[in-house]
């Protein structure tokens, strides 16, 4: 049960990243005229999320691979699990309180993922 949750929230999370990733064109189109360097800036914060996401996702997959039971993987997930709230907790804050659906649903995934990985921490 511990692998099939860590993996679980990592393919969440991978996935979430992709999402990220895919309308990034869009998004920064959606800022309307910028000047390059701003638009440089806003593209690289939107794609750091989606490899944040990514990396993430790839440490609990090699933790697991690595043996799930073990106390090193029960603190990956746990350092993992704070990362994603951490992540939650920030959009919540800021991109969560505009009206994209998507920056809304955002903590509600992050949060799941991190509590998925909590649970398997302590299995």
């Amino acid at each position: 049960m511990t692998s099939v949750l860590a993996y679980a929230a990592a393919a969440l999370v991978a996935l979430w990243g992709v999402a990220h990733a895919i309308p990034t064109r869009q998004v920064i189109a959606g800022f309307g005229p910028i000047e390059p360097d701003n638009r440089r800036i806003v593209t690289q914060e939107w794609l750091a999320e989606a490899f944040t996401m990514w990396g993430l996702a790839a440490i609990v997959v090699a933790a697991t691979l690595a043996g799930s039971q073990t106390s090193v993987a029960a603190w990956v997930y746990r350092a993992g699990a704070g990362l994603l709230v951490g992540l939650a907790v920030l959009t919540a804050m800021t991109g969560a309180r505009t009206s994209v659906i998507w920056f809304k649903i955002c903590p509600v995934l992050l949060t799941t993922s991190a509590v998925m990985l909590i649970i398997a921490s302590f299995l």
